[in-house]
């Protein structure tokens, strides 16, 4: 299966698992990038369904809307039974690294107030130790350089994504040169950091569920 097709396969996936959940009033979280956008166009099947997403960027507002599906604000959505969205890498412990997008900060707060977070990804982004990919960090713009020193004596190589500037008005920091062992304990060091809006370090709300495609299938896999 190619990659675009494995996309696919967990897309229609993750309709399968949320749709027992749907009720006229139900209000789910959406997440952003390539894989999240296979399931909104899997999910306009059911728009009729549900009542409305939370979208974690303008991007995904943008597709829903196109789709007819209401964009809920978060402050009204109430509570959120679900939020599906991919990953740049994941783990065993469904721990991820997000966040390539630019859409990290939005992500981490739709899911950080869903009930499940169910993670959707093809092989490639499965890996044992967290790092491969390089880590986005969120700053405020006036202190970029000053979170990039502090970053350099945690022994990362950071380097701005020239010309992205996220939903929020910030910008990207993207870490290169480190592996993440303790990756919750990195991901709060991080935002402790003065200027750090958020890191794109998933480990303190990572996945409850894991829809993987692989070349045999959409293996499911837990916490």
């Amino acid at each position: 299966m190619t990659q675009d097709e494995l996309k696919q396969a967990v897309a229609d996936a993750a309709i399968d698992e949320i749709r027992p959940l749907l009720a006229a009033d139900t209000v789910i979280g959406v997440g952003t990038g390539s894989t999240a956008n296979r399931f909104i166009d899997a999910l306009a099947r059911l728009k009729h369904d549900f009542r409305g997403a939370v979208a974690s960027s303008e991007a995904t507002a943008e597709r829903l809307r196109g789709h007819g599906i209401e964009v809920v604000e978060l402050n009204h959505a109430g509570p959120l039974p679900v939020y599906v969205d991919g990953a740049d890498e994941i783990n065993a412990r469904l721990e991820m690294i997000k966040g390539g997008g630019a859409a990290l900060t939005r992500e981490k707060i739709v899911a950080a107030c869903a009930e499940r977070f169910v993670c959707i990804a093809d092989a490639s982004k499965r890996v044992e130790v967290l790092g491969g990919f390089p880590l986005p960090i969120e700053v405020i713009p006036m202190a970029r350089s000053c979170v990039a020193r502090e970053l350099v004596k945690l022994g990362m190589t950071p380097v701005y994504r020239d010309g992205v500037v996220t939903d929020n008005g910030n910008q990207i920091l993207d870490c290169y040169d480190a592996l993440f062992e303790e990756p919750a304990r990195t991901e709060a060091e991080l935002n402790n950091l003065v200027g750090v809006v958020t890191n794109g370090l998933f480990a303190r709300r990572g996945a409850d569920v894991l829809l993987l495609g692989t070349a045999q299938g959409v293996e499911r896999y837990t916490r």
